[in-house]
């Protein structure tokens, strides 16, 4: 390996090595710094929160605020709401995206890349411009303030078919056609050979599905009119009052709601981090 050369000058590998650590560990303290300061806010004090010039650690580690938090409205239940939903979404939209994924890259039918590429330019058109006519119809199947109206419009994700298809594109085609020799049909290679080879990018998407609908706040909000059916984004709304934040409140709750999917992330680490760099071996 040549040293790198800046103005006829040889420049150590290990310089330019530690400049990018140190630019990455600077990066690193800098996400974390919010979450870093919402840890310390849950344990303070309602007075210490406004003091000036702001302190990093409590005087005092308030422990009770987790309990007020929980108590003070029906958190409980809020967690239910979101366990039940999100589950539920992301469970179903891994299932009809590998089947659909299989379909786009395996199965050989006229209009095959036409029908895939108009399902795709789907993800350009706006949430919010599909949200009314979904309200509607949801209003007329009598599913407001429902498990029904928080789940089966998200029941199917363009963006999961379309991660499932690039990671199944990188199967080699010799291992179906070795399947169908023994007899092999479709469904069961599928379930018994394709889905454990892609257990990384199943992981990835699962994560990215579960986390993106565990913070889903205006679509909860919208359909849902009882605190009994509220979710976790909407009853941190709950900490929020006209005269004054809750703040050491709100931040409790918020490590709450938060904690699932870190544990989550850390579980599935390893999976997810193969998940993103294997799926984008081949477009």
């Amino acid at each position: 390996m040549q040293p790198a050369m800046a103005n006829g000058v040889a420049i150590p590998r290990w310089v330019g090595s530690s400049l990018a650590h140190a630019c990455l560990l600077a990066g690193s303290l800098l996400m974390i710094g919010p979450f870093l300061w919402m840890l310390s806010t849950a344990f303070k004090s309602g007075t210490e929160i406004y003091e000036y010039p702001p302190r990093w650690l409590p005087s005092v580690w308030h422990w009770e605020n987790f309990l007020e938090a929980w108590n003070t409205v029906p958190f409980g239940r809020f967690y239910l709401n979101s366990i039940v939903v999100t589950v539920i979404i992301t469970f179903s939209q891994v299932c009809t995206a590998a089947l659909a994924a299989y379909v786009f890259t395996r199965m050989r039918f006229p209009g095959r890349d036409l029908i895939f590429y108009l399902y795709l330019s789907t993800l350009m058109v706006p949430g919010q411009v599909t949200m009314l006519p979904l309200f509607l119809i949801m209003h007329r199947l009598g599913w407001i303030n429902t498990y029904q109206g928080l789940t089966v419009p998200f029941l199917a994700s363009v963006f999961a078919t379309f991660f499932l298809r690039q990671f199944f594109a990188t199967i080699p085609t010799d291992l179906e056609d070795a399947a169908r020799v023994d007899g092999c049909g479709r469904l069961r290679f599928l379930w018994q050979i394709m889905l454990p080879l892609s257990r990384p990018a199943l992981a990835a998407i699962a994560l990215f599905l579960f986390l993106g609908h565990w913070d889903e706040y205006l679509w909860p909000l919208i359909i849902t009119n009882s605190t009994d059916m509220r979710t976790l984004p909407i009853g941190l709304r709950f900490f929020v009052e006209e005269a004054k934040t809750q703040y050491q409140y709100m931040m409790a709750a918020s490590l709450i709601t938060v904690a699932p999917v870190i544990a989550l992330f850390f579980a599935a680490q390893k999976q997810f981090i193969e998940g993103i760099t294997l799926t984008g071996l081949k477009g």
